[in-house]
Order: structure tokens, then sequence, then C-alpha cells
């Protein structure tokens, strides 16, 4: 494992009780807890997260949020048997993630989400993950890019500061 840059300690992992189990797998709830020397004003990005959950308990984590009143609106990932990413999206994760399942029944075994503290930057947070999983994401219609440009500055929410690559107009250069 690299060694952190930081010399600020990890959180520590806090399991409150065990969500699901299977022959398998369980999936336990639980919190990060910060270490000493870890500042306590730094707010953390994400309220809730789960990683490569199987879509077998994908009710029973339904059923925790909604006791709990916990939004579950955020980002979402399905993944394959491989734990690559198949589809990303946002919104209603429970109800998009049992309407991808449903798609592909044989292809997607596990299920990533992140419920965002500020709703703002959810869109933000899909456009980096959709761009990273490129070719291997499946798509609906209103979100397929099949060209190679550099996407759309316009995808991030207003103030933000921006770099961006511009084609030249006019007559192309040739290369020699």
């Amino acid at each position: 494992m690299a060694k952190r840059s930081s010399s600020k300690k990890q959180a520590k992992k806090k399991t409150d009780f065990q969500l699901w189990s299977s022959t398998t797998w369980t999936v336990n709830c639980g919190r990060l807890v910060p270490m000493p020397g870890r500042p306590n004003s730094v707010k953390s990005l994400f309220r809730h997260v789960a990683e490569k959950i199987p879509f077998e308990a994908i009710d029973s984590v339904r059923k925790e949020f909604r006791s709990r009143g916990w939004d579950s609106d955020g980002v979402y990932i399905a993944h394959d048997s491989m734990g690559f990413a198949r589809y990303v999206g946002r919104g209603q994760i429970f109800q998009r993630l049992k309407a991808r399942k449903r798609a592909a029944p044989l292809e997607l075994l596990y299920f990533s989400f992140y419920v965002v503290g500020n709703k703002n930057h959810e869109r933000e947070i899909e456009t980096i993950m959709i761009r990273l999983g490129g070719a291997h994401l499946h798509f609906n219609e209103r979100k397929k890019r099949v060209d190679t440009t550099a996407g759309n500055i316009r995808d991030y929410e207003p103030g933000t500061r921006f770099i961006e690559r511009q084609r030249r107009r006019g007559r192309a250069a040739r290369l020699t």
C-alpha cells in the first residue's frame, strides 16, 4: 500500500451493525470517526457512501435508508462481475439501480453510491465518473457521447474556474 503523503492519521472505521449477509458476503453499516490530529472543521463531501455492495442486498440497504429518514438521492454506479463500472447516473439511487439491474440481470452484480451533502455537486461528480468510465459504460441516449471531444465545460457549476482546449477555427494546419 502506498504511504500517505500527509502525517495526519486516517479516519477510523466504526461498524455499528450488520445489515445483510449471504454465504459469501456481509454488508455492515458504520461511520468514519476522525482520529486525533485531524481538524474537526473539515467538512465531508459525502454523507453516505457504499462501495461494491452485492445487488442482493439492495432491498436491505433501501429499507435502512427509509427507516432512518436518510436522503436516497445521489450518484450511483452499477458494476459487473469483475467490479468494472458499467453504468453511472444520478437521482433516486435505489429506484434507478433496480431499473438497471432489471435491464441487465446477468451482467450487473454490484452497486456503489454516493450521497452528496451539497446537492449542487451531484452533476459534477456524475460528469467526472462518466468521463473516467469511458468506453466501459453503457449509456441511455441522453448521455451517450461517441465523439472524442473534451466535453462541455458548462457541465460544472457556475463560479468554477476552468482551463479548456478549443479547436482552432479556419484552415486546418498541415502536418509535415
